[in-house]
């Protein structure tokens, strides 16, 4: 239904808006949502059966893994503000976004022809290129479709459908595996398959975003400033900030899956199902806390979010017994973590910014905060490698706490809601 009323009408408002959870949200953003379910479902299924497969079926290290979470995480930063200013500039943000996932489409396909770390390291940095290509023009064209007092529903939106498919990957990554002969070569080619139809869609059913109305229609186009000038922006510096301040000690959520496996004595057939439990809150929980946000302040919600995280790891450090108490507190306060952050934080940058520079602020944003949990996971694997996963884990818990602090005494924790 949502897509054949992806029309000019819907951005436009001349169709009438639905009633109930899914009021106000456009054909445009329930089509990205169906495009980011599908590109999960593909992107899951990898990153599932990933930790076992490096750490124990080709051996790498913790201080290795954490350097490729690393890299996982800061490969998209550059990449993030490229692909941000070519969108700004030519006003192509579908064709940016599908070049990304086109990209990371054929890293799927990479991966049945490397076999040792390090290559397999390669191919990851590029399939995280795409994303960072594609991730500031799609969060673009959903920020530029709704007025700026419904940036956080159409934002829950997008992510509850996104969040389907990273529920749905690593069951079908634990499916693939129950059933195949060949294991981690079959995974990689459903994941491949499942990501090309992903770029169908986004080719078929995303529309490019309406220009801006407020500038004359033959007015010349301004280039983007560069990085600093969109950094004196209103609010945005602090927002860069508190992102990068808190992502550096924000423990990966593959880390914290291998130690809840290691308290649990969990088999490794049934570590992809991990993700599941996380991803099933996060589908939840994601349109409620943004709609949340739009009306607390999208900033006290996202320092909400990582007070959870601090809960999750608090939990694994305690004394609490290996059951299913300590699974389920665990992958619901990260579910809840995840969906009081990730669409929460888009939401809060996009009413910060003029259209014409909505792509390229949304880039800095992310890529400081890609940045910043670059360097995290590097510091947890070294902290890992040298003092053991319980030290590790305690000193991330108390940088993060120290840095919720930080934040909310010098930072302020002012509810941002459109006016």
């Amino acid at each position: 239904m949502y897509l054949s009323t992806s029309r000019a009408s819907d951005i436009a408002g001349n169709t009438p808006a639905p009633k109930g959870p899914l009021r106000a949200v456009p054909g445009t953003v329930f089509a990205l949502g169906l495009v980011s379910l599908v590109t999960d479902v593909s992107a899951e299924m990898v990153t599932a059966v990933l930790p076992l497969y490096l750490m124990a079926g080709l051996g790498m290290s913790p201080l290795a893994f954490g350097a490729l979470d690393g890299l996982h995480q800061g490969a998209t930063a550059v990449l993030r503000l490229a692909g941000g200013r070519i969108a700004d500039r030519t006003r192509r943000h579908k064709l940016v976004a599908g070049t990304g996932y086109a990209l990371s489409a054929a890293c799927k396909a990479a991966l049945l022809a490397v076999a040792t770390p390090w290559s397999v390291a390669v191919v990851l940095a590029a399939d995280r290129t795409g994303k960072g290509l594609r991730t500031a023009p799609r969060d673009a064209l959903i920020s530029l479709s709704v007025p700026p007092g419904e940036q956080g529903r159409a934002f829950g939106v997008h992510r509850a459908l996104d969040t389907a498919g990273a529920l749905l990957g690593p069951l079908a990554a634990f499916g693939v595996l129950w059933v195949a002969v060949d294991g981690y070569e079959a995974v990689f080619t459903v994941s491949c398959c499942v990501a090309v139809l992903g770029v169908v869609l986004l080719a078929l059913f995303v529309r490019e975003a309406p220009a801006p109305t407020t500038a004359p229609v033959r007015a010349a186009r301004p280039a983007p400033p560069p990085v600093r000038t969109l950094l004196r922006l209103p609010g945005l510096r602090g927002l860069c900030l508190t992102a990068a301040v808190l992502g550096l000690f924000t423990v990966g959520d593959a880390f914290l899956y291998l130690l809840l496996q290691r308290r649990l004595d969990l088999s490794a057939a049934y570590f992809p199902l991990l993700p599941v439990g996380t991803a099933a809150v996060f589908l939840l929980a994601a349109l409620p806390v943004g709609r949340l946000a739009d009306r607390l302040g999208r900033r006290r919600v996202f320092l909400g979010g990582h007070v959870l995280l601090l809960g999750a790891a608090l939990l694994l450090l305690a004394p609490v017994p290996a059951g299913a108490l300590l699974a389920v507190g665990v992958l619901a306060a990260l579910g809840l973590f995840y969906a009081a952050t990730d669409g929460v934080l888009m939401a809060a940058a996009g009413p910060l910014l003029p259209a014409g520079l909505r792509t390229t602020g949304l880039a800095v944003l992310q890529t400081a905060q890609a940045l910043a949990r670059f360097a995290g996971s590097l510091l947890f694997g070294s902290a890992w490698t040298l003092w053991g996963p319980g030290a590790a884990l305690g000193l991330a818990a108390t940088g993060l706490l120290l840095s919720l602090v930080a934040v909310a005494v010098f930072g302020g924790t002012r509810a941002d809601r459109p006016s």
